[in-house]
């Protein structure tokens, strides 16, 4: 019996109730894990898919399945598959460099070098202005403009990452550039010998105008070997451009971070401090340094090989990454204008390659 004047003392122990932990990044890489041994075996079961492709269409596949397996994707493996989308797709873009070496750009001769060069400021800058123009939200206009000069959900992902772009605008458009890059695979062997083509001028034409690498492979390899030799060849060109483009988009950001952060030391009377982008991210960086590696002839073909399958399987978990993120109800509000872009931005870089390759060969 507690005494008077003293408080009885409580039964009741105070504990601290254990924080769920978020579940972290290992049960959204192990999804995108098994998205990446899916879409091998796509591509084993029908060699006319890219694996890369097959993993952004799976990504979607998985975003949209109903249950738990949704909540799964949107819940506890988004960290996972956003780490994938971002960090692992700096590193696939690194070893891509490792295909291009400076002697094999030279060899095609100056006339393909500036078709190249050509091809891509038209379509870049026509495909950017044209998106702007029908209204796109946010950095739509500049991601698909990159996706479809350049060389597809890579480029959009490198470009991505220095314009610090939205994950929606993103994944849209990976989408729409790989769903045009796949018809491409089907559509553009229909139309060599109408256009009157050699398997030669082909290959070229499918290596300036399709957008991913695997896509290319995938679509010049019916004109032969030659013609894909020489598809690769002029991809791979286009490729190289990608250090170059993702550096002044870094420029950009970086003028328009100064700016913005002009304005708001004017406004409240303090130095402006903001914390600009690199110039030219590190994965840039890498991206030239494996060309430049890849240009001594150093390397054994043993490494080349494993590099490349390194490469494809970083890529494609990015790309399953970025696929999970696409949500079509969203996209079906803009899905119009945007699809109206991309088969505009698609014929302007068929048309113009066309053209540049029968001027030039």
């Amino acid at each position: 019996m507690a005494l008077l004047g003293e408080r009885p003392k409580s039964r009741i122990r105070h504990t601290t109730s254990p924080v769920a932990r978020p579940p972290g990044k290992l049960p959204g890489l192990a999804l995108g894990a098994a998205g990446v041994g899916a879409a091998w075996g796509v591509h084993q079961l029908v060699p006319g898919i890219p694996m890369l492709t097959a993993a952004v269409v799976l990504g979607i596949a998985a975003a949209h399945l109903p249950g738990a397996a949704h909540h799964f994707v949107r819940g506890p493996g988004k960290a996972g598959l956003t780490f994938a989308a971002k960090r692992l797709m700096r590193v696939g873009v690194v070893l891509l460099g490792l295909k291009l070496g400076l002697d094999d750009v030279l060899g095609l001769g100056w006339a393909s070098v500036v078709m190249v060069l050509g091809v891509v400021a038209v379509t870049f800058f026509g495909t950017w202005w044209l998106g702007r123009r029908m209204g796109l939200r946010g950095d739509q206009p500049l991601l698909i403009a990159t996706g479809y000069s350049i060389c597809g959900a890579s480029a959009i992902g490198a470009v991505s990452e220095v314009s610090e772009s939205d994950e929606r605008d993103t994944a849209t458009s990976v989408a729409l550039v790989t769903l045009c890059g796949t018809l491409a695979i089907a559509v553009l062997p229909l139309l060599q010998h109408p256009l009157g083509l050699t398997d030669a001028e082909f290959g070229r034409w499918v290596g300036a105008s399709v957008h991913d690498v695997g896509q290319v492979v995938a679509t010049a390899q019916t004109a032969g070997s030659g013609a894909l030799g020489d598809a690769v060849l002029v991809k791979l060109m286009r490729v190289a451009l990608l250090a170059p483009l993702v550096a002044a988009v870094a420029l950009s950001v970086r003028a328009r971070s100064r700016a913005s952060a002009a304005r708001r030391a004017e406004g409240t009377g303090r130095t402006a401090g903001a914390k600009r982008p690199p110039l030219v991210p590190l994965f840039v960086v890498g991206f030239l340094a494996m060309v430049a590696l890849r240009t001594t002839g150093w390397l054994p073909g043993g490494v080349l090989d494993l590099a490349q399958t390194s490469q494809e399987l970083l890529l494609a978990a990015a790309l399953f990454g970025l696929g999970s993120a696409v949500d079509l109800p969203s996209l079906t509000r803009t899905g119009g204008r945007v699809a109206a872009l991309g088969l505009a931005s698609w014929g302007v870089i068929a048309g113009i390659s066309y053209v540049g390759v029968v001027l030039t060969y």
